[in-house]
């Protein structure tokens, strides 16, 4: 009775449990908006038609969900790939050599501060109940936690990037053609603080630091294609 309240006191919530899920949406949405963002300014810079700027605008879109959700499956996989094969590794050499992979878990353990006999103790115990676990955890570094998952990374970071998109592509419909830059790029730049500040809550990061951070790089990615686009519809 005792052990179950203790337990029921101590439970914790860690914010590592999220950074899967909470990469790929603050990646995707804050490249949604800086990359929508940075195409309308561009095009709109460039004296070309409300259509056309609504286009371009929902072309970026599509095109970036597609290549963010592409990206970060590849990408992914690719991690994921790796992690089974160190996986099959480490599972051949349980079944070949046992003994050693016993010590070698045990000289983790006694590198951490546990004494010799009891980090043998420890991981006899451990390798009784989950060899490979305890193996991938402490020799790996490969947990539930942090393990690669390329579907929940592709559909997150698509799904966050087509949100973050359609904010400054919304701007485009409610603002005047004389405005549109000037309106566009002002919104879209509270949009990302907004994101960076609510991406720091979840994560338990610096909020005053992380917002400053994508503001300063949406601003800069704005004025660079808003230059562009001056300069290339002066030109033609």
């Amino acid at each position: 009775m005792r052990g179950d309240k203790v337990s029921r006191l101590h439970a914790e919530n860690h914010l590592i449990s999220r950074i899967g899920w909470l990469r790929a949406a603050v990646l995707g949405a804050n490249d949604g908006i800086v990359s929508t963002a940075s195409l309308i300014v561009g095009v709109a810079a460039a004296n070309a038609a409300a259509a056309d700027v609504l286009v371009a605008g929902v072309a970026g879109l599509v095109a970036g969900a597609m290549s963010m959700a592409a990206g970060e499956y590849v990408s992914v996989s690719s991690q994921s790939d790796t992690e089974q094969a160190d996986l099959s590794r480490e599972r051949a050499e349980l079944a070949t050599q046992p003994e050693f992979e016993r010590d070698e878990l045990a000289q983790i353990y006694v590198a951490r501060g546990v004494e010799p006999k009891l980090a043998l103790q420890v991981a006899d115990q451990l390798m009784a109940n989950d060899a490979l676990g305890a193996h991938a955890r402490d020799e790996l570094g490969i947990s539930e936690v942090t393990t690669a998952r390329p579907i929940q990374a592709a559909l997150t970071s698509a799904a966050a990037f087509s949100v973050g998109a359609a904010m400054p592509l919304v701007m485009v419909f409610v603002s005047p053609a004389a405005k549109l830059v000037a309106i566009v790029s002002i919104a879209s730049l509270l949009f990302l603080a907004v994101l960076g500040a609510v991406g720091a809550k979840a994560g338990g990061a610096n909020m005053l630091k992380a917002t400053v951070r994508v503001t300063f790089w949406g601003a800069l990615a704005m004025a660079l294609t808003a230059g562009i686009g001056a300069v290339v519809g002066t030109a033609i």
